[in-house]
């Protein structure tokens, strides 16, 4: 699971040169971070998250109640 500490310094590779505040992410259903700007959703495998934009871009049109176990 991730962290406190680091859901607060992780950010959407996406938005972050968008300013100190933008594309901060919530952990979603302990398996995802959905970024709140963009919408990306990256999956956490093995307690590790996966911050690549291909990885967010794959889920971004995938609403978050539809969000399953990370394959």
């Amino acid at each position: 699971m991730v962290s406190q500490e680091l859901l607060e310094i992780l950010r959407c590779p996406a938005d972050v040169r968008n300013g100190p505040n933008a594309g901060m992410l919530d952990l979603v259903k302990d398996a995802w971070l959905v970024c709140r700007d963009c919408g990306r959703k990256y999956p956490i495998k093995n307690d590790i998250p996966i911050m690549l934009i291909e990885e967010g871009d794959k889920y971004k049109s995938t609403p978050v109640e539809q969000l399953g176990a990370p394959a």
